[in-house]
């Protein structure tokens, strides 16, 4: 049984920083595409950050690159997502994914598992 499990979210002021942690059980991490979608009131959800197999590169929406980093830890099977200068825009409920075919992709219909999801609010 595959599950995905973040944690990590809360509520932070602009220009703040929070790491989220996705730990995945039922799974051989090393083989898996991770990424991070996140998804606003109202919006639909969207692609922020993958990881391809382990050793293998790394994506980002151009509206958290430089800000975010994503990285894996294979001892603990669980991705992390580092978002640093955070914005109000960056207020959403972020949810982990993964996939088992080789190659990080942008649309949420790649992805046959996901987690519950972490609230972030960005809010003076």
């Amino acid at each position: 049984q595959v599950e995905l499990v973040e944690s990590g979210g809360g509520l932070v002021q602009p220009g703040d920083s929070l790491r989220l942690s996705c730990a995945a059980s039922g799974v051989t991490f090393d083989l898996q595409v991770m990424a991070w979608f996140r998804q606003a009131p109202g919006k639909e959800r969207e692609f922020v950050s993958g990881s391809s197999r382990i050793g293998g590169n790394t994506y980002y929406a151009d509206s958290v690159k430089g800000r975010f980093t994503i990285s894996r830890d294979s001892a603990k099977n669980t991705v992390y997502l580092q978002m640093n200068g955070l914005k109000p825009e960056d207020t959403a409920v972020y949810y982990c994914a993964c996939r088992s075919r080789d190659g990080v992709v942008f649309t949420t219909k790649a992805y046959g598992y996901w987690g519950q999801g972490t609230q972030v609010t960005v809010s003076s």
